[in-house]
This record gives C-alpha cells, sequence and structure tokens, in this order.
C-alpha cells in the first residue's frame, strides 16, 4: 500500500457511527477505569475495526480506537500511554499488515484477548491481475503480499463480522445473546450493500478504474472489475512521463472516464494525470478512517458514496 500518502492531522470529531452516539471513544489512558466498570473494555486498532467493535458491541462495549480522525492509519505511532493500555485492555481488535507499530505493541504486550480480523476471513495477494502491484506497489509490512484490505469488499467484511461477534460471545457470555443479535443486523446490512454493489455495477460501460491509492484489489475482484492503481508513485509528486503514457494507453483502450483519489490524501497526481490525459477526478474512499471530509458518517454510508462514483465513473447503464 502507497504508505508515502500524506494526510492532514487536523483531527476531526465527526465519527458519529450508525446513531451510537453513546459510545464515544476514550483515550486508551483511561482504559484501566472500564476495567471494573460494566463495559467491556476494547481496543480497535484503526476505524474498520472500530466499526465492528461499536455495531456488534453495542451497549455492552467501550470502544476506543488507537488511531484518531485524520490520522493516517499505516504511519501511526503509539504512545507510551496507548501501548501500556493494551494490557488493560479486554478484548482488542486489530488487522495485521496495515499497522507495524499496532502488530509489535501486540505482539510485545502479550495480550490474551488479541483478535486478529485477517486471521476471520481469507486473505489474498492482489497483483497485476487489479494493477495493485504491477508499478512497485508494496503492501506495507505484510510478508506474504496478502492484501489487507478486507473491509472493502462487504462479504468479506461480513465473514470478519461474524468472527468478530463469536470472539466477543467467548469472551463476555453474560450477552452473548445481544452479540448475536448485533451480528446479524450488522451482516444484514453488510448484504444489502453487497446487493446494491452487484446490481448497481452489473451493467456498465467499462470495467476498469484508475486510483491513486491500490486498495480496490478485494472490491474490484467481487465484482467483476479492474483496478489500475498508479502506485509506488508519491501522492504529492508528479507521475513520470512513462507513467502518465502508460495510464493514458489503459484509460484509452478501456474507455475509462475518471482518475479517482482520496478524502485525505493530496489530490495532486489525479489532477496532474487527469490533466495530462483529459479524464475526470472524483473521490473513491479507502475508508481508513472517517473526518468531516468523508462522503458519510459511518462505513455504510461512504460505502454507497463509493458506489455511487464507481456507477459514475464506469457508465453504469
Amino acid at each position: 500500500m502507497n504508505v508515502s500518502r500524506l494526510i492532514p492531522t487536523a483531527a476531526v470529531a465527526g465519527a458519529v457511527v450508525l446513531g451510537l452516539t453513546a459510545l464515544t471513544a476514550c483515550s486508551a489512558s483511561d482504559a484501566a477505569d472500564h476495567k471494573n466498570g460494566d463495559k467491556l473494555n476494547v481496543v480497535a486498532s484503526f476505524y474498520p475495526m472500530q466499526f465492528l467493535a461499536e455495531q456488534i458491541g453495542g451497549k455492552h462495549v467501550s470502544v476506543t480506537t488507537l488511531t484518531k480522525p485524520g490520522v493516517e492509519p499505516h504511519d501511526l505511532e503509539l504512545t507510551p500511554r496507548q501501548i501500556g493500555g493494551l494490557g488493560d485492555a479486554d478484548y482488542i481488535l486489530y488487522l495485521k499488515g496495515i499497522q507495524p507499530a499496532v502488530d509489535d505493541a501486540i505482539k510485545q504486550s502479550g495480550s490474551k484477548g488479541a483478535v486478529d480480523a485477517s486471521t476471520l476471513t481469507v486473505l489474498e495477494d492482489h497483483g497485476t491481475e487489479t494493477g495493485a502491484d504491477e508499478h512497485g506497489h508494496e503492501h506495507h509490512g505484510d510478508e506474504a503480499g496478502a492484501d489487507p484490505h478486507i473491509w472493502l469488499d462487504p462479504v468479506k467484511y461480513a465473514e470478519v463480522a461474524k468472527g468478530v461477534g463469536k470472539s466477543l460471545e467467548k469472551t463476555d457470555p453474560d450477552h452473548a445473546a445481544d452479540y448475536r443479535k448485533n451480528t446479524d443486523a450488522l451482516v444484514d446490512k453488510l448484504d444489502a450493500l453487497n446487493t446494491a454493489y452487484e446490481t448497481g455495477l452489473k451493467d456498465t460501460a467499462t470495467k476498469t478504474f484508475i486510483t491513486t491509492h491500490s486498495a480496490f484489489g478485494y472490491l474490484a475482484e467481487r465484482y467483476g472489475l479492474t483496478q489500475e492503481g498508479i502506485a509506488g508513485v508519491d501522492p504529492e509528486a508528479e507521475p513520470s512521463p512513462a507513467r502518465i503514457s502508460e495510464i493514458h494507453t489503459v484509460a484509452r483502450k478501456n474507455k475509462v472516464t475518471t482518475v479517482f483519489f482520496e478524502t485525505l490524501a493530496s489530490d495532486k497526481t489525479a489532477k496532474t494525470l487527469a490533466k495530462d490525459t483529459g479524464l475526470k477526478t472524483d473521490v473513491l474512499d479507502p475508508l481508513e478512517g472517517i473526518t468531516d471530509k468523508s462522503k458519510g458518517d459511518n462505513y455504510i454510508e461512504v460505502m454507497q458514496s463509493n458506489l455511487a462514483a464507481l456507477q459514475k465513473a464506469l457508465g453504469a447503464k
């Protein structure tokens, strides 16, 4: 994944998740305070894990996220206080291969309550067929070259949700029935999202999309699309003339209309490319965090915005 992306650090308190406003994230420093309370003290590594923990845990959990809104998850550095807080957590939900600092801290903490979401579904290596690794693209911190962006495929995310539900039941058997009910409700929403994508992307003028961040390999594979990443290029830097020419050829051959960039990263690369190739630009959000710039207040809403952007760009009929 393109780890050199720059993201503004102005943290925004915009992550209101599907009406669960009561579950505001507390800092890891007061993690210990929840140890003796009624609620399960849950630490989530970044937004896609936080969303699962809040949706499935509901009123029985108090969720802390290690990655504040607006912070680039891949380059996260943990404070000693956050690392100490891991030892006090009843349950930790993280995704190995996305945040090396988190992976290391969890290993060191020796926490028995840590659940790695990547073990709850099957990871795949998205190589040249999605354009993800063709141009020096690097999946940061993941030895096998497996793509960790499982949350961008609603079907895989639902598999992870089921695994999280089961592990919460084991951790807190007293509330197992509620965790089951909440998991079912979330899986229903993800199923509906999958159906919307399947229907909405079935008949399109082109199947190829170009993106500055090659995060959409699973999504492309699920819905029969091809992702062409401008990966390996710093979003702040100008793409090389050779790469622009290559993208131009891909765009012309596949009737591509749009270069996608992220909500949080600079759109400079996308705009340069678009200018040089006569393409439009739009946002495709990899959903690594929710801020006031996100097109939606939560995972489901932003995924719906992504679908609308893809339909427009691909010429959905």
